[in-house]
């Protein structure tokens, strides 16, 4: 092969690379603006904002829906996010993608286990004035500091429960 015929070889070549590479570019381009976000901490408790959310299987309408919650106020963790929808995971484990518009800041928490004593204060030796079956969701109304109980609202009733009894709070996390 003579040097002109590598030379138009080569040159065909690197015109393909340059196009490949602009091709990339613009692949890319797209899917970094998906990796945008709301600029709130990952992970996060949040709830669902409706008794009817939608959850898919990927971050847009053109994914399937894999789950339909039924369940208004459900704390969800965010755990991931792209543009305007959410990855989240539920206290089951459970995990897809809903619309922003769908979940709310308000604070919740589901009981976990087995039945569990709501108590009148924050220590174990306080005085039990209700018990709370797994399942049940209540709001979290304060978690102090370096405490092991989070003091919890379900309904006209508030009380304290300790952390490992609900799913909606990170262990060293402070509510006040």
């Amino acid at each position: 092969m003579r040097v002109s015929a590598k030379l138009r070889i080569f040159a065909r070549m690197s015109k393909r690379l340059i196009i490949g590479a602009a091709a990339l570019a613009l692949c890319v381009a797209p899917a970094a603006k998906a990796a945008e976000s709301s600029g709130l901490p990952l992970p996060r408790f949040v709830s669902l904002k409706s008794d009817e959310v939608n959850l898919r299987v990927g971050p847009g309408q053109q994914y399937p829906i894999d789950w339909t919650y039924a369940r208004k106020d459900l704390p969800v963790e965010v755990i991931a996010e792209s543009n305007d929808w959410r990855k989240i995971r539920d206290w089951q484990g459970t995990e897809g993608w809903v619309h922003h518009t769908m979940l709310s800041p308000r604070r919740m928490m589901v009981v976990v286990g087995s039945p569990r004593s709501l108590r009148s204060a924050d220590a174990d030796t306080a005085e039990p004035m209700a018990v709370v079956e797994p399942g049940v969701l209540g709001r979290l109304v304060q978690c102090p500091r370096n405490r092991d109980f989070c003091r919890i609202e379900f309904g006209r009733f508030q009380g304290w429960l300790r952390r490992d009894e609900m799913w909606g709070v990170y262990r060293g996390e402070w509510i006040e």
